[in-house]
Formats: structure tokens, C-alpha cells, sequence
């Protein structure tokens, strides 16, 4: 049975079903005698861990996902290299600002096998605009971990299982991943790549993209795509550029759900599926949501031409929330399990897949970030659906459960999507003054708290 005809047979069984608590969930009461905390949550233990140290050091929600990010291009790379792209969408209470940033990895006008990166412009571009920490701090911990080394956790030795035939073709993924005898490294293994460090620490030096998209770094991974027979040039890499325009607002009885517009990839799949389940009344007052939202998904599958899909599109969803109300949502992608499986040599970067090479470059389609607010203009829920349309499915099934005002800030408030860890949806969710970071119940995620400095 392909994997899209089991979602499609399945889909209402698996939205309905709850799911057991698991380790890692971490809830916080928002009362006068608790100190106020950020959340971070997302499908890599070590890359949240990493966003959580950056909230207690008096940083902001964004300040979060961009170090989650650049952990995960180190403890996740089969999801979130730096050769691929993304979409973030941020919603600042403070400003009422809610942006997108779209940053998608993109076919290179020369052809080929390799995208043209973008999530380094987009973390790049995000951070300026919402972060308060230093651009540096929030590269170094991802620089530190792959120069210093990492366990392999539980969530990456599942992606390296079932990805072992891309990574034997790769030297630098061998060298990392695969013991002496051609195996896949077990969990708790110590892996590093200096290679990597080095290219990130070129990012953290040289304030983001002009450590990455020009000079040595670009010039090697250019030189690399020429011998490898792809058109990606140094000219193209130096201008790539990541768009930032006004996050779409939907109101769902008493939220109103950010996501991203339409004209982006990644919104026209959630965008369809909200259509198709009746739009903001249909969603909030429906008797069944599961039913509906499993139903409707089939239908926007169909429409648009869909009829199966790899089992790992290489995607992975995170989010973070700070003290002062600002949160963002994030989806990444290498269009496949690391991408195009090629490493630009002397880089440690892994490239992604071109988008129209295979049915992988669907991939940013479902990618669903999303964040809400209730009926006071506070944080409801950040959380992304990533990896396939059950991803999509379950994080607007949390929303339609929020719409309804049913409680979404317990451990079995959010229901797997069946296929983690390559599809997922991690949330956070607020109600009545308390909050919750809450993984993906099927995966090997993590939900975690900080406190910053002035609280503490």
C-alpha cells in the first residue's frame, strides 16, 4: 500500500485516535507565582534543546528557531541541511506585525540535479528582523555541535535507517554516518564534521549570507555542482533572495490563523484544505473535523493531481514562543531524504534536490506553518505541519480543536500524524494561561521550556 493511499484510508482513524503522553512535554502554567517561559518544540531533541538555551539567555522567539535551525542542519541534516529552503511564518504581538518568510530551496536556471539554498538567506533574513541576541550566538551552538560533536538521538537514527542506501553514495555522509564495517551508526553514537563547523563558523563571522552565499563557501559548492554535472554557479548562489510579505490571517470561530499566502507553495495546500472543509464557520462549527478534514484532504489530493508520494520527503516542522508574545512557525525541506545525497566537497553541505527533479519537490507543498492568536490578540498556537499531507491534516485538525475551544495543551490533545518521523506536526498550544510544547506523539521529538534571564 502506497503511503498516500494509507493516509487517504486511514486519515479519520488516526485524527480521532488518541494518542499516549510521551517524554519531553514540557507545560507551564503562566500564573503569578510561575515565572513567565518561551517554548520551543520540534522533531530533533538536541536542535530543541539548543532553541531553549537561546530563550534563557533573553532571546526572542525568533532568536529560537533560528538556533534550532542551524542545530538541526547539524543533528538533522536528512531534513534541514543548509543546501535546502523553507517557509517561517512569525507573528509579533507587540508590533501586530505577522510576516512570512518564504525561503524556499529553488531550481538553478542551469538545470541539474541541485537546488539553489535558502534557508541561510531566510534565517539570515528573519533574524534581523525579529531577533534581539547577536546573529553569532544563535549560529554558534550548531557550529559547536558539529566541530565538538553529537549522539546520534533516537529522532536521527530513524531517518538514517531507512535512508542508508543515499548514504553510502555520499563520501561525507559515509564518513559520518557509517561505521567501519558500512553500517549505520546506533543511537547515542558521537558524530561530528568539521567541515560543516567550518562553514558555519564562516556564517557566524560573516553575519549569515555573506558567509555562505559568496566567496570560499559558495565558490566550492559552485566548483562542486559544475564536476557533478549541475548549472549551479557562483552568480546564482550570490543572488538568491528570500521574500517577506504579510502572513494570510484566517479567522476560525475565536482565532484568527496565520498562514502563508496563497501565491507561496507551501500555502496552497493548507490554504485548499481550509477551502474545502468549508472555510472559517465550516471549521469551527462542524460536529466531525476529523471526518471533514479527512475527507476534504483526499479531495485537495485529487485536485491537485496528486496520486502518491515518496515515503520520506527529507522535511521536518519546529516552532518557538517567547515571553513577549511574539512566535514563529517554521517548515524546512531538502525536497528528500539529504536531498540530492551529494556533498559539496570541502563544505560539509549536503545540497538539496532540484524541485522539479522527482516527486520529492513536492515536498515544500506541505510544508504548514502556522500560528494563531485568540480572541485577545494573544498566542494561541505556533506549530507546523511537515513531510506530507498528514502533517497538513493534523496541525489544521489542533487548530480546528482550538477553534472549537476544546483543550489542546495536554500530551494527548495533539494525535500523530501515523507516519513519524517523516511526517510530522509539532504544536504549541495556550489556553487559559497555560501553555504546552507538544512533539509529534508518534516521533522522537521534544517539547522544552526556558525561563530568561530576567524571570529567573
Amino acid at each position: 500500500m502506497s503511503r498516500l493511499a494509507f493516509f487517504v484510508g486511514a486519515a479519520g482513524m488516526l485524527l480521532l485516535t488518541a494518542c499516549s503522553s510521551i517524554d519531553g512535554v514540557l507545560s507551564i502554567s503562566d500564573s503569578a507565582s510561575s515565572p513567565p517561559t518561551g517554548l520551543v518544540v520540534g522533531d530533533e531533541p538536541y536542535a530543541v534543546k539548543a532553541g531553549a538555551l537561546i530563550l534563557s539567555q533573553g532571546g526572542s522567539a525568533v532568536d529560537a528557531a533560528t538556533a534550532t535551525y542551524f542545530a538541526l542542519a547539524v543533528t538533522y541534516p536528512v531534513a534541514a541541511g543548509l543546501g535546502g529552503g523553507g517557509v517561517c511564518v512569525v507573528h509579533d504581538q507587540a508590533s501586530g506585525r505577522s510576516q512570512t518568510f518564504n525561503f524556499l530551496a529553488r531550481d538553478s536556471a542551469g538545470g541539474g540535479p541541485f537546488a539553489v539554498p535558502g534557508n541561510v538567506r531566510g534565517f539570515a533574513m528573519m533574524q534581523s528582523e525579529f531577533g534581539r541576541l547577536p546573529w553569532q550566538r544563535d549560529v554558534s551552538q550548531g557550529e559547536g555541535l558539529a566541530a565538538t560533536g553529537f549522539p546520534i538521538s533516537r529522532a536521527l537514527a530513524a531517518r538514517l535507517v531507512a535512508s542508508q542506501d543515499v548514504i553510502r553514495l555520499d563520501a561525507g555522509l559515509s564518513a559520518e554516518f557509517l561505521n567501519e564495517s558500512g553500517q549505520v551508526k546506533p543511537v547515542g553514537a558521537i558524530v561530528s564534521n568539521p567541515e560543516l563547523a567550518a562553514t558555519m563558523a564562516s556564517i557566524r563571522e560573516m553575519r549569515g549570507p555573506l558567509g555562505f552565499y559568496v566567496g570560499p563557501v559558495a565558490n566550492k559548492i559552485s566548483s562542486y555542482a559544475a564536476g557533478a554535472g549541475g548549472g549551479l554557479t557562483s552568480a546564482e548562489l550570490a543572488g538568491y533572495s528570500a521574500s517577506l510579505e504579510p502572513a494570510r490571517a484566517v479567522p476560525l470561530g475565536d482565532v484568527v490563523a496565520y498562514i502563508p499566502q496563497g501565491n507561496v507553495a507551501s500555502g496552497r495546500f493548507a490554504t485548499a484544505l481550509l477551502v474545502r472543509v468549508g472555510g472559517a464557520q465550516g471549521l469551527s462549527s462542524d460536529a466531525n473535523p476529523a471526518a471533514s478534514i479527512a475527507a476534504a484532504t483526499k479531495q485537495v489530493l485529487d485536485a491537485f493531481k496528486i496520486a502518491s508520494l515518496p515515503k520520506d520527503l527529507g522535511a521536518t516542522g519546529f516552532a518557538a514562543t517567547d515571553t513577549s508574545g511574539e512566535a514563529v512557525a517554521c517548515g524546512v525541506t531538502m525536497n528528500g531524504p539529504f536531498g540530492s545525497g551529494r556533498t559539496a566537497k570541502g563544505t560539509g553541505v549536503t545540497l538539496a534536490k532540484s524541485p522539479s527533479s522527482g516527486a520529492a519537490g513536492l515536498s515544500a507543498a506541505f510544508l504548514t506553518p502556522i500560528v494563531a492568536t485568540d480572541s485577545s490578540g494573544a498566542i494561541a498556537l505556533a506549530g507546523a505541519g511537515a513531510g506530507g499531507p498528514n502533517g497538513t491534516a493534523a496541525a489544521i485538525y489542533a487548530l480546528a480543536r482550538l477553534s472549537r475551544g476544546a483543550d489542546v495543551t495536554r500530551a494527548n490533545d495533539i494525535h500523530s500524524t501515523g507516519l513519524a518521523p517523516y511526517d510530522t506536526v509539532n504544536v504549541i498550544a495556550c489556553q487559559n494561561g497555560s501553555c504546552a510544547a507538544l512533539p509529534d506523539p508518534g516521533g522522537n521529538g521534544l517539547g522544552a521550556a526556558a525561563t530568561p534571564p530576567d524571570s529567573q
